[in-house]
């Protein structure tokens, strides 16, 4: 294995390469930023584990961004889990969410994916801040996260793509292998075999190695016997991107009539984010200063 640089093991996302094969992979640990995603949300073990596994995919996903723009997964079902997501931008800011039913999550709520958000689908969306959305879904009948992803990635990208998905309580990580389209190899034989012989040793990832080992131990564990190189690792921390003006753009998306009803009913106008929890009151005042531009809105 090539020389490789010294990486942190906390909040840290590494890319490298095979020389000589047309093979890429990522692996990327979460620990403060996991940490305070999930003291924004409130739940039970199994739930928060799985919304670590979401973050640990979305930073994973976050290297295929050559654009300035976000990528986002979401999950939605019918099970206890109605809605979990999890979302990171090219400058490595992550943040996440979970939302509870309206009676709330169930003490000691357990299981997988299926057990947690049941019947639905996986959308992953790459939104640019220049340029068009773009959104691909799957349907949640895998028994993993990753598994789920890596359908998506053999139905919309037809590259071979294996990911491992681990997360508790303190930390959340992520492995991901990727072919890439034929440069190197000789010959489809070749190539093959390469494939076969990475995901082998792959494969022999332990839980506790990818959430406890620093990323060169655990890239040196795996695959000490190839010429692996390996990049400067990027840092990652939560960043929510909420902010009043946002928080306006959003109320006027949603028109005058509306928000001139509410105020009427309520006085001021509140809006919590679901991802920070920050809390945002508009006034009459700033309402109508939102819309003094806007005729208002005939009936």
């Amino acid at each position: 294995m090539s020389d490789t640089p010294k990486t942190s093991s906390d909040d840290s996302l590494s890319r490298f390469i095979f020389d000589g094969a047309d093979i890429r992979g990522e692996i990327v640990t979460l620990a403060d930023s996991y940490a305070a995603v999930l003291a924004n949300n409130p739940a039970p073990a199994a739930v928060q584990q799985l919304l670590g596994e979401f973050l640990a995919a979305a930073a994973l996903l976050s290297s295929t961004l050559k654009f300035d723009g976000i990528i986002t997964l979401q999950a939605q079902g019918d099970g206890p889990v109605p809605v979990i997501m999890a979302e990171c931008n090219h400058h490595h800011g992550l943040r996440g969410t979970v939302r509870p039913p309206e009676a709330g999550f169930s003490d000691g709520l357990t299981g997988d994916l299926g057990d947690l958000i049941g019947q639905g689908v996986l959308a992953i969306t790459i939104d640019p801040d220049k340029g068009e959305r773009y959104q691909g879904v799957v349907p949640l009948d895998k028994p993993t996260l990753a598994a789920c992803l890596e359908a998506y990635f053999a139905q919309s990208e037809q590259l071979g793509t294996r990911i491992w998905l681990e997360a508790d309580q303190g930390r959340a990580a992520g492995l991901l292998i990727q072919a890439l389209p034929t440069q190197l190899a000789a010959s489809i034989e070749d190539n093959q075999a390469q494939w076969d012989t990475v995901i082998a040793l792959a494969t022999t990832v332990t839980q506790n190695e990818l959430l406890s080992l620093d990323h060169s131990s655990n890239l040196y564990r795996l695959f000490n016997e190839m010429q692996v190189r390996v990049f400067e690792p990027a840092t990652l921390q939560f960043q929510c991107t909420c902010s009043e003006q946002r928080s306006l753009s959003a109320l006027a998306q949603i028109g005058r009539e509306e928000c001139e009803e509410i105020l009427s009913e309520q006085g001021v106008i509140n809006i919590d984010c679901q991802f920070c929890n920050q809390h945002y009151a508009f006034g009459a005042a700033q309402i109508r200063a939102l819309f003094e531009d806007s005729p208002p809105t005939m009936h």
